[in-house]
C-alpha cells in the first residue's frame, strides 16, 4: 500500500559515513543440490498443532492476542452495514478505516482472529470470527446480488459516497486508475483480497465455517460479474491498479467449492505487465512499488499447486531469488518509500522509509509456498532472517503496536501504530504475523520431520503419534534441544535439521552421543528408531561476521549467527543530529569485544568514528535509536574523508553569507512564515530530510524575500527518482522547467536566475512550482534565494 510519508522532526541529512572488508554473501544466494536423502516435498505441521514455549516469539503473540481482543467487530464493521442500509452497531475507527480504504482491516482481522485461535487455542477468538461472519452475511443478504464492502469513492466533488458506485461505470468500459485508485476508490480489489482471505481462514482454522465460504462464493459471483463484462485489455487495465492477491482469492475458492468458474476467473486475473517479464525471468522491478507485486506471485505459486502447469511455477521462484539477492536489506525486508529500486544498489537506499512490514509478510508466504514444491535450507536461511530482524522488530511487545516501515537510516527511531487511529496495511498484517509465529517451525514429509526454525515450542506430530519438544535460548545460545515427549510405540522415522549456510560447522547428538548422520541440501539428517525420552542437542557455532549489501563491499552490517546487530545511537525521545557512524580499520571484527554475550551485547573502541559504539540485537531496538549499516574506510581512506567533510562545510558557511532568504518545505512553520498555499501536494521526508512535492493538477507556492541586484533561486532535488518534469515561477512567469530521473542516489542543488525585472522594487516574490501533466513536481527539499556574485552579501 502506498501512504504520505512519515513526517520527522530532523532537517538536515544525516551525513553518511564509510568503512568497509569484502565480506561472504549472502547465506541464501547459492542453491543447494539434493542428493534426494531429503523429501521432495513437504507440508508445515498444522498451526494448531503447535504451542510456543516462552521465547520473544511468544511474547509477540501474547501481546497482539491482547490488542485483537480490545478491537470492537461492530466498528471494524461499521460500513459494511451502512452501505447495506443496516443501522450500523459501532462507530468507524480513525486512520485508514475513516479513508476510501476502509474495510480491508476486517480482513486481516478475521484471519488473524483465526490464525490466533489455532495458535493458542483463545475461544474468544473463534467467537468473534464467527460473529463477524454472521453480520457479514447479513449485510450481503441485504445487498441482494452478493455485494458485501467497506470502501468508499471519492467523487471529483470531494463527496465520500458508498465504493459500490464505481462497479456500474467499469463494467461500461469507464476504468480510470493512476495505480492505487480505481475510479475514485482506494483499492478495492485489494481490499477484497483481504476479506476473502479473512472467510477463508476462518473455514480453515475454525474448524470449518459453511457461512464464511457462501459469503465468499456470493462476493465471487458478484466480482465475477463486472469482470465478464470486460474484454481482456480491459482486465489488464483494471489490474494496473493495485489488486493485492485476488487471483490467489478465487484460486482458493475453487479449491473450497469445486467449482471450475473460479479457477477461470483466477487465471484470467494474470497481471501480464508484471508477470510476463518474470516468467521471462527478467527483472524490470526497479520503481514498481513492491508490495504491489508479491501477492500477485503468491497467487501464481497457488495456482501452479492447482492446476500442475509449469509455468505458473517460473516467475515465483525468479521473483523470489531476485528480490531475495538482489533488493533486500540484511534485515530481510525490501524497498525503499515502497518501491523497488534497481537491482544491487541496496547501499544507495538506506533511509528513514525502508523495509515496509507488508512486504516481509508477503515474501515469507511466498518461500513457504517454494519450500513446500522443493525443500532446501536455503530458503529457510532468508526466512529466518526476515522473521527474526524484521518482523519481530515490526511490533513492540510491550504495547502491540505495530511499524509501517522499518527504518535502518542510521539515527532514525521507528514510529508506531496507535490502536484506534492508524489501521495501515502493515497494523492488518502486523495482526497476522503476530498471530502464527508457530507455523514454519515444524515440516513433514512421509517419516521425515523437518525442523527449520529454532523456536521453543511443542508439536503434535500425528502422523507418527508423536510429540515433540524444542527448548533453547537461540540465537543467543548456541545449543537447541530436541526431545521426542511423547511417543507410546518406538518407531523408524527421521529428524532434519537446517544448518544455516552462515554456520562454519554443526554438531549433533543423540542421548548424548554422537549420532550418525547425512547431509543433504543444508540439513544434518538423523535416521533411527526412536524412543519416548530420546534427546537431541543440535549446537551452531554463533561466531560475529560481517556482511555487505548486494552491490557494494563498502557498505557493510554486522550479525551474530541470523541476528543483525544494531549500534546504540541513543534513546528515540531524543534527536540526533551527529554524522553517522563509520568503521574504521583493516581488522573490524578483532576490535569487538563482549560486554554481555549471552545478550549479545558488544563493544566496539578503536574502529568506530566518531565514538565508541555498543551493539546489540537490531530487533530490540523498539524504542532506540541505531545505525545497522556502517561505511567501512582504511585508515588512508577516513583522513580524505574528513577532509572532504570539512570542504562541504566550508562551502555551506560561504553560501549561508550570501543567502536573502531559505525555505525549509515540508515543516510547518517555515511553510507558514512564508505563506505556502498548495493543491494535491505533500510533505515527504527523505534520507531525514524534509520536502514537498505535488501531484498532476496541483501545485505548491509559496514567498520568499528579495534584495536588489542579481539573484539565484537554488533548489535542492533527490536525484535517484522516478522521472519527473515540473515547471518553476516567479511572480507567474515560468523561469525554469526541470526533469528528474533515476541517476544517483544524491541531494543535489540547480540554480535558476531569477530575472531581475521580477525583482526590481519589490520585497518578496511569489515562487510556484506545478507539475506538467501526467507528472509529479519535485519533491523540493528546500529553497534558498541568494546573491550572485560572492562580492555581495546578504
Amino acid at each position: 500500500m502506498t501512504r504520505p510519508p512519515l513526517i520527522t522532526d530532523r532537517r538536515a541529512l544525516l551525513k553518511g559515513a564509510a568503512a568497509g572488508a569484502l565480506c561472504a554473501g549472502l547465506p541464501w544466494s547459492a542453491a543447494l543440490a539434493s542428493t534426494g536423502t531429503l523429501p521432495g516435498t513437504a507440508k508445515s505441521l498444522s498451526l494448531s498443532d503447535v504451542r510456543l514455549l516462552p521465547s520473544p516469539f511468544a511474547d509477540a503473540v501474547e501481546a497482539n492476542r491482547k490488542y485483537l481482543l480490545a478491537l470492537e467487530p461492530d466498528r471494524l464493521l461499521h460500513n459494511f452495514r451502512k452501505f447495506a442500509g443496516l443501522t450500523p452497531k459501532g462507530e468507524v475507527y480513525g486512520g485508514w478505516e475513516a479513508d476510501t480504504i476502509a474495510g480491508h482491516s476486517l480482513g486481516h482481522y478475521l484471519t488473524a482472529l483465526a490464525l490466533i485461535h489455532a495458535q493458542t487455542g483463545e475461544p474468544r477468538a473463534k467467537q468473534r470470527a464467527e460473529y463477524i461472519v454472521a453480520e457479514l452475511a447479513e449485510a450481503q443478504a441485504k445487498q441482494g446480488d452478493g455485494y458485501v464492502a467497506g470502501f468508499t469513492r471519492k467523487r471529483k466533488d470531494g463527496t465520500i459516497v458508498d465504493g459500490k458506485e464505481i462497479f456500474p461505470e467499469i463494467m461500461r468500459g469507464e476504468i480510470r486508475s493512476a495505480g492505487f485508485d480505481l475510479n475514485g476508490c482506494w483499492v478495492p480489489l485489494y481490499n477484497w483480497h483481504k476479506l476473502f482471505a479473512g472467510l477463508m481462514d476462518v473455514d480453515t482454522y475454525c474448524g470449518g465455517n459453511k457461512r464464511a465460504i457462501e459469503v465468499a462464493v456470493g462476493l465471487g459471483g458478484y466480482i465475477e460479474k463486472v469482470f465478464n463484462a470486460l474484454n481482456d485489455e480491459q482486465v489488464q487495465t483494471v489490474l494496473d491498479c493495485e489488486h493485492g492477491g485476488i487471483n490467489e482469492s478465487f484460486a482458493e475458492l475453487y479449491t473450497r467449492t469445486n467449482d471450475r468458474r473460479w479457477l477461470v476467473l483466477a487465471e484470467r486475473l494474470y497481471h501480464k505487465r508484471i508477470l510476463d517479464p518474470l516468467t521471462a525471468e527478467r527483472d524490470e522491478l526497479a520503481q514498481r512499488h513492491a508490495n504491489t507485486q508479491i501477492p500477485k506471485l503468491i497467487g501464481l505459486a497457488r495456482l501452479h499447486e492447482i492446476t500442475g502447469k509449469s509455468a505458473q511455477a517460473v516467475a515465483p521462484r525468479f521473483f523470489w531469488k531476485t528480490v531475495t539477492t538482489d533488493h533486500s536489506y540484511v534485515i530481510g525486508g525490501n524497498s525503499d518509500r515502497e518501491y523497488f529500486s534497481e537491482p544491487r544498489t541496496v547501499a544507495r537506499h538506506i533511509t528513514e522509509q525502508t523495509c515496509e512490514a507488508c512486504n516481509t509478510y508477503n515474501m515469507l508466504k511466498l518461500t513457504r509456498h517454494l519450500f513446500a514444491w522443493q525443500p532446501s535450507g536455503a530458503l529457510f536461511d532468508y526466512y529466518e532472517r526476515a522473521h527474526l530482524n524484521h518482523i519481530l522488530a515490526h511490533q513492540d511487545p510491550a504495547t502491540g503496536m505495530f511499524t509501517y516501515m522499518t527504518p535502518l537510516m542510521s539515527g532514525i527511531k521507528r514510529e508506531f501504530s496507535s490502536p484506534t487511529d492508524s489501521f495501515w496495511c502493515c497494523v492488518g498484517s502486523g495482526m497476522e504475523s503476530h498471530s502464527k509465529h508457530g507455523d514454519s517451525i515444524w515440516w513433514e514429509s512421509g517419516d521425515t520431520l523437518v525442523v527449520n526454525l529454532f523456536i521453543p515450542s511443542r508439536a503434535t506430530w500425528k502422523a507418527r503419534n508423536a510429540q515433540m519438544e524444542m527448548t533453547t535460548q537461540y540465537p543467543y545460545e548456541n545449543t537447541v534441544n530436541l526431545k521426542v515427549a511423547s511417543l507410546p510405540k518406538s518407531q523408524q522415522f527421521a529428524v532434519a535439521l537446517r544448518v544455516p549456510g552462515w554456520a562454519k560447522d554443526a554438531q549433533l547428538t543423540v542421548n548424548g552421543k554422537k549420532a550418525e548422520t547425512t547431509k543433504d541440501a543444508g540439513y544434518l539428517i538423523v535416521r533411527r528408531k526412536w524412543r519416548e525420552g530420546d534427546t537431541v542437542a543440535f549446537t551452531l557455532p554463533l561466531e560475529l561476521r560481517l556482511e555487505s549489501t548486494p552491490g557494494d563491499d563498502k557498505t557493510i552490517a554486522v550479525l551474530r549467527g541470523p541476528m543483525v546487530l544494531a549500534a546504540d545511537l541513543g534513546p528515540a525521545d531524543q534527536p540526533f543530529e551527529a554524522a553517522a557512524p563509520a568503521l574504521v580499520g583493516a581488522d573490524l571484527l578483532a576490535d569487538f569485544e563482549p560486554v554481555e554475550p549471552q545478550q549479545a551485547v558488544y563493544r566496539a573502541r578503536t574502529i568506530a568514528r566518531p565514538a565508541a559504539l555498543t551493539f546489540s540485537p537490531f530487533y530490540k531496538n523498539y524504542h532506540r535509536r541505531s545505525a545497522v549499516y556502517f561505511r567501512r574506510f582504511t585508515d588512508a581512506e577516513w583522513v580524505n574523508e574528513e577532509k572532504a567533510f570539512k570542504a562541504e562545510q566550508a562551502r555551506q558557511k560561504e553560501l549561508a553569507a550570501r543567502s536573502v532568504d531559505v525555505m525549509h518545505l515540508g515543516e510547518m512553520q517555515p511553510e507558514r512564515d512564508h505563506e505556502l498555499t498548495s493543491d494535491i501536494s505533500y510533505p515527504v521526508v527523505y534520507r531525514g530530510r524534509q520536502g514537498r512535492d505535488a501531484r498532476t493538477g496541483g501545485f505548491f507556492a509559496f514567498r520568499m524575500k528579495v534584495k536588489p541586484g542579481p539573484l539565484i533561486l537554488q533548489a535542492t532535488y533527490w536525484a535517484d527518482e522516478r522521472a519527473r518534469k515540473f515547471h518553476i515561477l516567479v511572480e507567474g512567469q515560468r523561469i525554469a522547467t526541470q526533469a528528474l530521473r533515476p541517476d544517483k542516489p544524491v541531494f543535489f542543488d540547480v540554480d535558476y536566475e531569477i530575472p531581475e525585472a521580477l525583482t526590481k522594487g519589490k520585497d518578496s516574490v511569489l515562487v510556484r512550482f506545478e507539475p506538467e501533466p501526467g507528472n509529479t513536481a519535485g519533491p523540493v527539499f528546500g529553497c534558498r534565494i541568494y546573491t550572485k556574485n560572492a562580492n555581495i552579501t546578504a
